[in-house]
């Protein structure tokens, strides 16, 4: 596995994000066309179309909210571990005042820029890109997809 730094951390994973997203759209597209010839140019097999076009806007939106539900669970996760991790080097909890994305920012950090990063994401409200940008020592994060 390669080391991972700001440039390369983010992951893609092409079967899901590109083929899966256009095979979705390509049926949203053919239903909503199917649906149109329905009811303006054949005149029959309206239900069906309808439940078609149903049935694909449903797909579409299950692409996004099952995403957006994981990466929520993820977060979590992420604050807690975080939250430990800053508690086992202090003795005292990360600062009220840093936002979930600012967390997962700084779980990059190795412990020695951990601490001083926190401390100033809080004080200065850097936001997550700034953060990963001051990480010097990379923490790598293997587990995220």
């Amino acid at each position: 596995m390669r080391t991972q730094n700001y440039k390369n951390h983010r992951k893609l994973i092409p079967m899901y994000h590109i083929v899966l997203l256009v095979l979705i759209i390509a049926c949203l597209a053919g239903s909503l066309f199917h649906l149109y010839n329905s009811f303006f140019v054949i005149h029959h097999g309206k239900l069906v179309a309808t439940i078609l076009f149903l049935l694909s806007d449903i797909v579409l939106a299950m692409f996004f909210f099952y995403r957006g539900f994981a990466l929520k669970a993820q977060d979590r996760a992420i604050r807690a571990e975080e939250n430990l991790r800053h508690f086992a080097l202090t003795g005292r909890l990360l600062d009220k005042r840093l936002k979930t994305r600012q967390i997962i920012a700084l779980r990059f950090a190795d412990d020695t820029e951990f601490l001083i990063l926190s401390e100033k994401a809080a004080n200065q409200n850097m936001k997550p890109d700034e953060i990963k940008k001051e990480i010097i020592k990379w923490k790598p994060d293997h587990y995220r997809a």
